[in-house]
């Protein structure tokens, strides 16, 4: 029998909700799941540096090879790393259909942008980590405009998700890419410099 809550337990292993639904567990439950959930000991710094990542991995709906060669493209460039890693990670295509009000779950916007449902300047991409540059337009295909998700998208249902670095239009279901985010519009918890510091060991 499937789960019909798969993200609860992840959610209260890493201490922060995944999923709009898993918001009210999380909450009820803050703490661990398991019989020592509530008595957590000190952890060491590899444990605190390893949930750390696994959060960012998490929030991105990324797997491990990906978060390290982000780290490794963060690693060459000016500036800080930790906040080049993150600006870098929010520029997935799949990450912005999900800032752009477009779907509700990083989960469902990786589905929508893998089913060919998201163009970027008027052609179909179907990978979720294709990099999007500021200028660029994202927008929902005239076919799949009529899908439920997409309806309910479109009358401002995830409206109040905009980051400023993005210019939406929710009736068109379109979005541009103005410029990069910094650090502090980003909307993801973590300790950057935790993540930096494992991949460095």
């Amino acid at each position: 029998m499937n789960n019909p809550r798969p993200k609860i337990k992840p959610s209260r292993s890493l201490g922060i909700p995944l999923t709009p639904k898993s918001v009210k567990y999380f909450e009820a439950r803050p703490y661990p799941p398991g019989e020592h959930g509530r008595d957590r000991r000190q952890e060491s710094d590899y444990k605190l540096r390893l949930r750390e990542k696994q959060r960012l991995r998490a929030q991105y709906n990324i797997r491990e090879a990906q978060l390290r060669n982000a780290f490794a493209k963060a690693a060459r460039s000016a500036g800080k790393t930790g906040e080049a890693l993150l600006v870098d990670l929010e520029r997935r295509l799949d990450a912005l259909v999900l800032r752009a009000g477009f779907a509700r779950t990083i989960y469902q916007a990786r589905q929508f942008v893998v089913h060919r449902h998201v163009l970027v300047n008027g052609r179909r991409v179907d990978r979720p980590s294709f990099r999007v540059r500021p200028g660029d337009v994202i927008s929902i295909a005239a076919r799949s405009r009529t899908m439920a998700p997409f309806v309910e998208a479109a009358a401002g249902a995830h409206a109040e998700r905009v980051p400023p670095y993005l210019e939406v239009r929710h009736e068109a279901l379109a979005a541009r890419l103005t410029r990069l985010p910094t650090r502090a519009e980003i909307p993801v918890v973590c300790d950057e410099q935790l993540v930096v510091e494992h991949y460095s060991r």
